[in-house]
């Protein structure tokens, strides 16, 4: 169902959501005959002696040779793990609404697959976390559960700067079934067995189970923009060698106890390479989900700007005279904080907080170690002369990346602002820069 996209030359696929079909699969059956031939032949050359030398076999052909009943217990932790948690996973189904210039009409098709899992329910509402990239940009986004039932589904918002969202449906939806538990991130050993679950290539392979173990921990991994494939931010994630393939976006990669230790977002895909796949962190999870269902949105730190990488500016639109190659170049200041710590357009900031910014992503990477209301020294070249400024950090909002996101944007089901997880501008430079962009910082 999904397919993953690269960036040629670093290595990194994030796995994203696409149209990806299964057509057919082609079984061939081998003959096995010459193989267990060839297995047994070792037995036989080293029982000859013991046979030769050993008492007289019978030679009646009556008798036969009583079948040995062998039992085998099945009730391993995988499989308990599984009984478990499948029915909190689902399949999550992003439409898009396409519209045909000559018949001006609309129509609504299938976009994207992926997985989520059931986490949180409140009065009349059970909720769902899964992967903003999938469900973003969709204009109807419907849950599948594993008793192939379809339910619409709200999505009460997204955060594309930690790859979440977070659905509603009526918590009738989930009968007599409890949420799925989260564990606590931070305990993770590395080695520990690490079980996913998903719907990888689609419905027809939905609630496919992998196995493996936690291969590493806080591993640095690039977090982007799904339709550009800017990086926004780096982020702080589980490695796994649990098999994780497309679709299987967005659902629960468990521990032995049957608790979500990461939600799959991510793999590398890259020839000699293969097991290394990527789980955004619980903790991380519950505190970005927290705050969507409470006020619809993520809070992180920012700046008040709009930028761009300098790096990515063409040399012919390149400020003159900035001695640095890198840095983030000031296409607006938004803030009120920015301005009057003298921050302006034109501006590259080089440093924040004593830490070097060469991109984008880097600025966003360092403001989300930040908190609202800190003040910290900026420092950016304005022209050839090199400036200290003390900014007073802000906050921002998440914005919601679907299609219906400015009506879904009050759709928030909070409950009375109770944390439900106690437990546990205009770009100044020419158009070929292409500076837009939905995101401050």
């Amino acid at each position: 169902m999904g397919y993953y996209r690269s960036r040629q030359g670093n290595g990194f696929f994030r796995e994203s959501a696409g149209a990806w079909k299964w057509v057919a699969t082609v079984v061939v059956s081998a003959l096995v005959g010459a193989g267990a031939t060839l297995a047994i032949t070792p037995v036989v050359r080293n029982s000859q002696t013991s046979l030769a030398s050993g008492p007289t076999l019978p030679t009646s052909t009556t008798s036969a040779t009583k079948p040995m009943s062998v039992n085998v217990n099945i009730n391993d932790d995988i499989t308990q793990v599984v009984k478990k948690v499948e029915p909190d996973v689902v399949a999550v189904v992003n439409y898009t609404t396409t519209s045909d210039f000559f018949t001006q009409q609309s129509q609504t098709q299938e976009s994207d697959i992926g997985s989520g899992v059931y986490f949180y329910r409140n009065g009349d509402n059970a909720y769902i976390v899964t992967n903003n990239h999938v469900v973003q940009g969709g204009s109807k986004v419907e849950i599948v559960l594993n008793t192939n039932k379809q339910v619409r589904a709200t999505v009460v918002g997204t955060d594309p700067y930690t790859d979440l969202a977070v659905l509603k449906v009526p918590a009738s939806t989930f009968p007599g079934i409890q949420p799925a538990q989260f564990a606590n991130s931070d305990d993770i050993q590395v080695g520990e067995p690490a079980i996913a679950i998903g719907t990888p290539m689609g419905l027809d392979f939905a609630d496919t189970v992998t196995s493996g173990i936690v291969s590493g921990d806080q591993r640095m991994m690039p977090v982007e923009e799904p339709t550009s494939d800017t990086t926004l931010d780096y982020q702080s994630v589980i490695q796994t060698d649990a098999a994780i393939n497309p679709g299987n976006s967005g659902g629960p990669l468990l521990n032995a106890a049957g608790q979500v230790i990461g939600i799959n977002s991510s793999k590398i895909v890259e020839q000699d390479f293969e097991g290394m796949g990527f789980a955004i962190p619980s903790n991380e999870v519950l505190n970005v989900a927290d705050q969507i269902i409470r006020t619809g949105h993520a809070l992180h730190p920012a700046l008040g700007i709009e930028g761009i990488d300098l790096s990515s500016i063409p040399s012919g639109y390149l400020p003159g005279n900035i001695p640095v190659n890198y840095g983030v170049y000031v296409e607006s200041v938004d803030s009120a904080n920015a301005k009057s710590a003298g921050l302006r357009t034109g501006d590259v900031i080089i440093s924040i907080d004593g830490k070097t910014i060469q991109s984008i992503a880097d600025l966003r990477t360092e403001l989300f170690t930040l908190k609202p209301g800190e003040t910290v020294p900026v420092v950016v070249y304005r022209g050839i002369q090199k400036k200290t400024l003390h900014v007073k950090i802000g906050s921002e909002e998440s914005p919601n990346t679907t299609a219906s996101g400015a009506s879904s944007q009050n759709q928030s089901a909070g409950s009375s602002g109770q944390n439900p997880f106690s437990s546990g501008g205009g770009s100044v430079m020419p158009d070929p820069f292409n500076s837009t962009s939905p995101f401050g910082y």
